[in-house]
Protein backbone atom coordinates (compact mmCIF):
# COMPACT_ATOMS: atom_id res chain seq x y z
CA UNK A 1 0.00 0.00 0.00
CA UNK A 2 1.37 3.42 -0.88
CA UNK A 3 -0.22 5.90 1.55
CA UNK A 4 3.14 6.74 3.13
CA UNK A 5 3.67 10.10 1.38
CA UNK A 6 3.91 12.23 4.50
CA UNK A 7 4.36 15.98 4.76
CA UNK A 8 7.14 17.34 6.97
CA UNK A 9 4.74 17.83 9.90
CA UNK A 10 2.23 14.99 9.65
CA UNK A 11 -1.09 16.63 10.50
CA UNK A 12 -3.23 14.51 8.15
CA UNK A 13 -5.64 13.38 10.84
CA UNK A 14 -6.95 16.95 11.13
CA UNK A 15 -8.84 16.16 7.88
CA UNK A 16 -10.84 13.30 9.43
CA UNK A 17 -14.54 13.72 10.04
CA UNK A 18 -16.94 16.63 10.13
CA UNK A 19 -15.11 18.00 13.16
CA UNK A 20 -11.62 16.80 13.96
CA UNK A 21 -10.46 17.01 17.55
CA UNK A 22 -6.87 15.97 16.85
CA UNK A 23 -4.36 16.61 14.09
CA UNK A 24 -1.87 13.83 14.72
CA UNK A 25 -2.09 10.20 15.75
CA UNK A 26 0.12 7.16 15.41
CA UNK A 27 -2.15 6.01 12.57
CA UNK A 28 -2.15 9.08 10.31
CA UNK A 29 -1.72 6.76 7.29
CA UNK A 30 -5.45 6.01 7.79
CA UNK A 31 -6.17 9.42 6.22
CA UNK A 32 -3.75 8.80 3.36
CA UNK A 33 -5.57 5.59 2.55
CA UNK A 34 -8.97 7.33 2.68
CA UNK A 35 -7.63 9.96 0.27
CA UNK A 36 -6.77 7.08 -2.09
CA UNK A 37 -10.35 5.75 -1.72
CA UNK A 38 -9.38 2.89 0.60
CA UNK A 39 -10.84 2.11 4.01
CA UNK A 40 -8.06 0.39 5.97
CA UNK A 41 -7.53 -1.16 9.36
CA UNK A 42 -4.55 -2.73 11.05
CA UNK A 43 -3.75 -6.29 12.02
CA UNK A 44 -1.23 -7.71 14.46
CA UNK A 45 0.72 -10.32 12.51
CA UNK A 46 1.99 -11.78 15.79
CA UNK A 47 -1.41 -12.84 17.20
CA UNK A 48 -3.87 -12.14 14.35
CA UNK A 49 -5.96 -9.50 16.15
CA UNK A 50 -7.67 -7.09 13.74
CA UNK A 51 -8.17 -3.44 14.68
CA UNK A 52 -10.73 -1.03 13.32
CA UNK A 53 -10.44 1.80 13.89
CA UNK A 54 -6.76 1.12 13.24
CA UNK A 55 -4.24 0.92 16.07
CA UNK A 56 -0.49 1.34 16.00
CA UNK A 57 0.05 -1.15 18.84
CA UNK A 58 -1.44 -4.48 19.88
CA UNK A 59 -2.69 -4.57 23.46
CA UNK A 60 -2.04 -8.34 23.57
CA UNK A 61 1.47 -8.53 22.12
CA UNK A 62 2.80 -5.11 23.12
CA UNK A 63 6.50 -4.90 22.16
CA UNK A 64 6.40 -8.20 20.25
CA UNK A 65 3.64 -6.98 17.93
CA UNK A 66 4.15 -6.64 14.20
CA UNK A 67 1.40 -4.34 12.93
CA UNK A 68 0.40 -4.25 9.27
CA UNK A 69 -2.22 -2.25 7.35
CA UNK A 70 -4.93 -4.07 5.38
CA UNK A 71 -7.66 -2.81 3.08
CA UNK A 72 -11.23 -3.49 4.16
CA UNK A 73 -12.84 -5.20 1.20
CA UNK A 74 -16.31 -6.41 0.35
CA UNK A 75 -19.54 -5.92 2.19
CA UNK A 76 -20.76 -6.78 5.64
CA UNK A 77 -24.04 -7.26 7.46
CA UNK A 78 -25.46 -4.49 9.61
CA UNK A 79 -25.28 -5.85 13.17
CA UNK A 80 -26.83 -2.88 14.98
CA UNK A 81 -27.40 0.85 14.56
CA UNK A 82 -28.64 3.88 16.39
CA UNK A 83 -30.44 6.88 14.92
CA UNK A 84 -29.06 10.08 16.38
CA UNK A 85 -31.47 12.94 16.97
CA UNK A 86 -29.07 14.89 19.19
CA UNK A 87 -25.46 15.44 18.23
CA UNK A 88 -22.15 16.37 19.80
CA UNK A 89 -20.62 19.77 19.11
CA UNK A 90 -20.02 20.28 15.40
CA UNK A 91 -22.41 17.58 14.17
CA UNK A 92 -25.77 19.32 14.69
CA UNK A 93 -26.15 20.21 11.00
CA UNK A 94 -25.95 16.49 10.11
CA UNK A 95 -29.00 15.43 12.15
CA UNK A 96 -30.64 13.03 11.95
CA UNK A 97 -28.09 10.36 11.06
CA UNK A 98 -27.26 6.80 12.07
CA UNK A 99 -24.14 5.24 13.51
CA UNK A 100 -23.72 1.51 13.12
CA UNK A 101 -21.70 -1.65 13.62
CA UNK A 102 -21.00 -3.63 10.45
CA UNK A 103 -20.06 -7.30 10.80
CA UNK A 104 -17.40 -8.14 8.20
CA UNK A 105 -17.10 -11.78 9.30
CA UNK A 106 -13.77 -11.91 11.12
CA UNK A 107 -14.05 -8.39 12.52
CA UNK A 108 -16.50 -5.54 13.05
CA UNK A 109 -16.45 -1.92 11.90
CA UNK A 110 -17.98 1.05 13.67
CA UNK A 111 -19.08 3.95 11.49
CA UNK A 112 -21.82 6.04 10.03
CA UNK A 113 -24.50 4.95 7.57
CA UNK A 114 -24.17 6.93 4.34
CA UNK A 115 -26.61 6.67 1.42
CA UNK A 116 -29.45 4.71 3.05
CA UNK A 117 -32.49 6.73 4.17
CA UNK A 118 -33.08 6.15 7.89
CA UNK A 119 -36.53 4.65 7.33
CA UNK A 120 -34.93 1.95 5.12
CA UNK A 121 -32.14 0.92 7.51
CA UNK A 122 -32.58 -2.69 8.68
CA UNK A 123 -30.42 -4.98 10.81
CA UNK A 124 -28.96 -7.66 8.53
CA UNK A 125 -28.82 -5.51 5.40
CA UNK A 126 -25.63 -5.66 3.32
CA UNK A 127 -23.51 -2.50 3.37
CA UNK A 128 -20.07 -1.60 2.05
CA UNK A 129 -17.58 0.71 3.80
CA UNK A 130 -16.40 3.47 1.44
CA UNK A 131 -14.22 6.57 1.68
CA UNK A 132 -16.33 9.73 1.66
CA UNK A 133 -15.44 13.35 0.90
CA UNK A 134 -17.00 16.04 3.07
CA UNK A 135 -17.33 19.81 2.56
CA UNK A 136 -14.26 21.89 3.33
CA UNK A 137 -11.75 19.22 2.32
CA UNK A 138 -12.61 16.88 5.19
CA UNK A 139 -12.82 13.11 4.68
CA UNK A 140 -14.37 10.14 6.46
CA UNK A 141 -15.81 6.73 5.65
CA UNK A 142 -19.43 5.64 5.60
CA UNK A 143 -21.43 2.46 5.07
CA UNK A 144 -23.31 2.57 1.73
CA UNK A 145 -25.61 0.19 -0.11
CA UNK A 146 -23.80 -2.53 -2.03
Amino acid sequence: MSASKKPEADRRFAKFGTVSFTATTKVNDFIGYLEEGQVCGTKCLTCGTVFFPPRAQCYKCRDKARIEWFQVQGSGKLATYSELKYAPTGFGEDLPYAIAVLNMGGYKLFGRIGDVPLDQVRVGMELTPVANELPGGQINYVFNRC
